[in-house]
C-alpha cells in the first residue's frame, strides 16, 4: 500500500509541479513509509497478535518516528537523487539513511520515555522493512517510469512507439553494463539488447543483467547466426565505451565482420568514471569518418605550433575551402596577432569570416576577396598587411575539372602559387607553406603536374634564400586525400547513399592514402614550426607517414555497412572506369626523391632534385603566355617539358633538360592528353 502510494506520488516527477513541491512530497512519503515500517515490523514480530498496551505505545511513537525519519532523509538528500538512474551508490545511500533513521527515531523515543512497549528486536526488523519498502518502491518506479511516460505520450499525441531494434553490444563487461543500465532507464531509446560480445571472450556463456555474453568481439557472424536460429536476429550493434575496442583497426575489423548482416552500427559515449557514466543519459553516435582510416590519427606537438603562430600576422589563401577553413580555425585558437582571410569565392569568404566573428570575436582579422591569379592584387594585399606567416591552400584540386580546363589549372596552381610566393618573399614573410598532394608524385594528369610545379617553385625559392642568407622559408607539405573535403570521395558516397543510388568506384583495385582534415592541418602547422626552429632541412618536402593506402572499394563497402545496409544486396557498387588523369595507385615519394626521417614523429622529409629558380621562371613565363592565348596544346607541352624534358614536344633550353633528365615518370602528360588537345 505504501509502495503504491509512493509510486503514485512520484508520478509528479513527470508532471509540471515545481521541483520544491515534488521534493517535499517525496520526503513526506518516505517519512510515512518509515512509520508504516514500524507498524509492519511489530506485526511481524508478534505474528499479527498485538496486545492493547503495545498498540497504544505504537500509536504514540508514530509521530516521533515519522518526524525523526523525515529529518534524517532530508539531511541524507534522498529527495534530491534521480532514482530513474538507480545505481549501487544510490542503494548504499538509501541503506545508510535507513540505518540513521532507525537509530535517530529510537534514540528520540528513548529520550521521550516511549520505549517501554517496544520489543528489543523491533528496531532491527524495522530497519529491514524500511530498506525493502523504500528500495522496492524506487526499483518499481525506475522500471515503470518509461512505460508510464510512453503511455502518456501515446494517449496525448497519438504517436506510435517504434518497435525497439534487437541489438548486440560490443565492449568490456564494465562498459556493456553501463549501456544496459542506460537502456533500462531510457526505454524510448529504441534498442533491445539480445546479446553481448566482449573483448576477450573469457566470460562467454555468462549473463550480464540477464543478457547472454556470446563470445569475443571478432565472433560477430557466429553470434548473429546463433541469435538468428533462436528467432532473435539482431538489427543493430552498439560499440560500448571509449576503450580498446574502439581503436580504429578494431572498429574497421568489427564493421567489416558485419558484411551480409545488415546491422546499424553506433557508438555509445559515456564518461570514463563508472559512477558518472551510470548517472549520465544514453548518448549514441554514428561511427565517425575517422573510423574509415584503419589507423590512429597522428598527434603532433602543439606547443611548438603555438610558439610559431602566437603574436604573428598570418595570411591563409583559400581560407574558405575545407583545408583553408581548418587552418583558420586552428590558427585562430593559437593567439595570432592578426589573421588575414584571402579567398576568390565571395560566399566561402563570407562564411569563414562569420565563423571567426562568432567564435573569435576579439581576434583582429581581415577578409580579402582576391584571386591569386591577379599578381598585382596579391602584391597589394601583402604590402598592406605584411603577413609573417603564409599558408597557401588555394588551388584547383578536382582532377576531372582540371583535366578539362588545363589553362585554368595552370593559372591557379602554377602561376597563382608563384604570385603568392613572390609576394611573401618581397614583403618579408618569415615562412610560406604550400599545401600539396600525393598526385604531384609521378603525375599523369594536369592537376598533379601543376601541383608538382608549385612544389618545384617553393623548393627553388627556399634554396635561393639559403644561398642569399635570407632566413625566409618556402616549404611544401604533401599528403593524401582528405576525408570529407568538399566534392571528394566521402561526401559523394554519402550523397549516393542518401539518394539510394549505387556507389560509383572507378576501378576495383584503385587505392588512395587518406587522412582527416584536422590531421592534415596539424601537419602543415607542425612543419612550419619545426622549419622556423631550424629542425627541418632546406629545399625539402614534408610528408606524413600515412600508413598503408586503402582500397576505394573497401571504403565504399564500409560506408554501406556503417549505414546498416549490405553491400551489393541493399546498395550496388558500380565500377565506372578510371577518369582521365587518374592512377590506380598514388605515391607519397618520387623514385628520384630521397626519403629521410625528420625530427617530427610520423613525418618524413623528401629531398627531390631541384631546378634553378631562373630556369623555372623562364618556363613559367612561357606557361603564362600560353594560358593568356588559350593555347591548350602549348600549355600541355610546356608542363611536360618541365616535368620530363621532352625535347620533341617543344624547343627547350639545355639547362632544363640536364636539370631533370634523371626524373622518371610512367607517361608524359602531352601524350596522355594529345587526343583532346
Amino acid at each position: 500500500m505504501v509502495g503504491a502510494l509512493w509510486l503514485v506520488i512520484n508520478l509528479l516527477r513527470i508532471s509540471n509541479f515545481p521541483r520544491y513541491v515534488r521534493n517535499a512530497v517525496i520526503l513526506i512519503a518516505d517519512g510515512f513509509a518509515t512509520g508504516a515500517a514500524l507498524v509492519i515490523a511489530l506485526g511481524l514480530r508478534l505474528s499479527g497478535d498485538i496486545p492493547p498496551h503495545m498498540m497504544e505505545g505504537l500509536i504514540a511513537s508514530l509521530p516521533v518516528t515519522i518526524i525523526a525519519a523525515t529529518l534524517v532523509y532530508y539531511a541524507a538528500g534522498l529527495h534530491r537523487r534521480v532514482w530513474r538512474f538507480l545505481s549501487l551508490t544510490d542503494l548504499i545511500v538509501l541503506v545508510e539513511a535507513a540505518t540513521a533513521a532507525v537509530v535517530c527515531s529510537t534514540l528520540a523515543l528513548v529520550v521521550l520515555g516511549r520505549v517501554q512497549w517496544m520489543p528489543l528486536s523491533l528496531p532491527i526488523i524495522q530497519w529491514f522493512v524500511i530498506v525493502v519498502l523504500l528500495g522496492s518502491a524506487r526499483f518499481a518506479w525506475r522500471s515503470l517510469r518509461g512505460r508510464l511516460k510512453g503511455t502518456t505520450l501515446s494517449e496525448n499525441s497519438g504517436e506510435q512507439r517504434a518497435i525497439p531494434l534487437r541489438t548486440i553490444i560490443v565492449g568490456s563487461p564494465e562498459n556493456a553494463e553501463v549501456v544496459l543500465h542506460q537502456l533500462e532507464i531510457a526505454p524510448d531509446a529504441g534498442y533491445r539488447v539480445v546479446g553481448i560480445l566482449d573483448l576477450t571472450g573469457k566470460d562467454v556463456s555468462l549473463k550480464l543483467r540477464g543478457v547472454p555474453i556470446l563470445g569475443a568481439f571478432d565472433m560477430l557472424e557466429q553470434a548473429v547466426q546463433r541469435l538468428d536460429a533462436a528467432h532473435q536476429r539482431p538489427e543493430a550493434l552498439i560499440i560500448a565505451g571509449n576503450g580498446d575496442c574502439l581503436a580504429p583497426q578494431r572498429t574497421v575489423r568489427l564493421v567489416s565482420g558485419a558484411q551480409g548482416l545488415g546491422l546499424r552500427v553506433v557508438r555509445s559515449l559515456h564518461p570514463a568514471d563508472p559512477d558518472a557514466a551510470r548517472q549520465a543519459p544514453l548518448s549514441l553516435q554514428t561511427i565517425d569518418l575517422t573510423d574509415l582510416l584503419g589507423r590512429p590519427q597522428t598527434q603532433l606537438d602543439n606547443a611548438a605550433i603555438i610558439r610559431a603562430v602566437a603574436n604573428r600576422r598570418v595570411l591563409v589563401t583559400g581560407a574558405g575551402g575545407t583545408i583553408g577553413r581548418e587552418l583558420v580555425r586552428q590558427i585562430a585558437s593559437m593567439n595570432p596577432a592578426q589573421i588575414i582571410l584571402l579567398d576568390a569565392g565571395e560566399f566561402n569568404l563570407y562564411s569563414v569570416d562569420m565563423e571567426m566573428a562568432e567564435h573569435f570575436p576579439e581576434l583582429p582579422r581581415s577578409a580579402v576577396l582576391c584571386s591569386i591569379r591577379q599578381r598585382q592584387s596579391v602584391m597589394d594585399t601583402f604590402e598592406k598587411y605584411r603577413p609573417e606567416l603564409v599558408f597557401h591552400a588555394a588551388a584547383l584540386k578536382h582532377v576531372p575539372l582540371v583535366e578539362q580546363n588545363p589553362c585554368a589549372g595552370v593559372m591557379t596552381n602554377v602561376l597563382g602559387t608563384r604570385n603568392v610566393a613572390d609576394a611573401a618573399r618581397q614583403w618579408g614573410a618569415r615562412a610560406m607553406v604550400q599545401v600539396s598532394t600525393d598526385k604531384a608524385v609521378n603525375p599523369v594528369g594536369v592537376m598533379g603536374a601543376t601541383k608538382r610545379l608549385g612544389e618545384l617553385y617553393c623548393q627553388a625559392l627556399d634554396l635561393e634564400n639559403c644561398r642569399d642568407g635570407d632566413a625566409g622559408r618556402f616549404m611544401t607539405v604533401r599528403f593524401g586525400n582528405v576525408l570529407g573535403s568538399s566534392g571528394s570521395l566521402i561526401p559523394l558516397f554519402q550523397r549516393q547513399l542518401e539518394t539510394h543510388q549505387p556507389l560509383t568506384v572507378t576501378h576495383p583495385d584503385v587505392e588512395r592514402y587518406f587522412m582527416t582534415v584536422h590531421e592534415a592541418v596539424q601537419l602543415t602547422l607542425q612543419s612550419t614550426a619545426c622549419a622556423l626552429e631550424g629542425n627541418l632541412g632546406r629545399g625539402r618536402i614534408f610528408v606524413l607517414d600515412m600508413g598503408a593506402p586503402i582500397k576505394i572499394l573497401d571504403i565504399a563497402r564500409r560506408m554501406i555497412r556503417l549505414a546498416g545496409l549490405v553491400p551489393e544486396r541493399d546498395v550496388p557498387i558500380d565500377i565506372v572506369g578510371l577518369r582521365p588523369g587518374e592512377k590506380l595507385f598514388e605515391e607519397l615519394f618520387d623514385g628520384s626523391e630521397e626519403k629521410l626521417p625528420s625530427s617530427v614523429p610520423g613525418v618524413f622529409e623528401a629531398e627531390p632534385p631541384s631546378i634553378p629558380l631562373n630556369i623555372l621562371n623562364r618556363a613559367f613565363d612561357g606557361l603564362a603566355d600560353a594560358t593568356r592565348k588559350g593555347d591548350t596544346a602549348t600549355v600541355l607541352a610546356r608542363l611536360d617539358q618541365v616535368l620530363q624534358s621532352r625535347a620533341d614536344v617543344v624547343e627547350v633550353d639545355q639547362p632544363i633538360v640536364s636539370a631533370i633528365a634523371r626524373r622518371r615518370r610512367p607517361m608524359p602528360i602531352a601524350t596522355t592528353l594529345a587526343g583532346r588537345a
